[in-house]
């Protein structure tokens, strides 16, 4: 093969469609945005507007409360801690903190700390530290021989 026979394999490039070029191309006269209308026209933004009618999303109350001063935690399901366990990416005979879940992947970035859930199942014997634990994590953790410190 030669460098001049170099091709795209068939149907690898496909040339763009030119709107507005005769009513044969299939895609002339209105160019595919129907007729008439503010709708039809380039610039459009009318999302949630209703005709002047009052809008649903006002209509509506509003409901509901974020607090600014919210922790936002790396949540850890037992389930994912066994299987990072089973896969050598955690040693169990070591203490597990928020450094060694973050270094074996289990969590990304850790802001406000990680809290331990019961969601699947344990059977190895860890020692972790987190910021925060469910009851029935912490009852499984100690029910497969482990130890829960959660930090005050």
């Amino acid at each position: 093969m030669k460098i001049n026979e170099l091709r795209d394999n068939p149907g690898a490039r496909k040339d763009a469609t030119r709107v507005g070029r005769g009513i044969g191309s299939g895609k002339g006269k209105t160019a595919g945005s129907g007729m008439k209308g503010q709708k039809s026209r380039s610039g459009v933004a009318i999302n949630g507007f209703e005709g002047g009618q009052m809008p649903i999303y006002r209509r509506l109350p509003k409901r509901g409360f974020k607090s600014l001063n919210r922790k936002d935690f790396q949540i850890v399901n037992l389930g994912r801690l066994q299987k990072a366990i089973d896969d050598g990416k955690l040693d169990a005979k070591k203490p597990i903190d928020a450094e060694a879940l973050v270094a074996a992947g289990v969590v990304g970035k850790v802001v406000d700390g990680v809290r331990l859930l019961a969601k699947g199942a344990l059977t190895a014997k860890v020692d972790i530290a987190v910021d925060g634990a469910s009851k029935a994590a912490v009852e499984a953790v100690e029910k497969a021989g482990g130890k829960v410190t959660v930090a005050a």
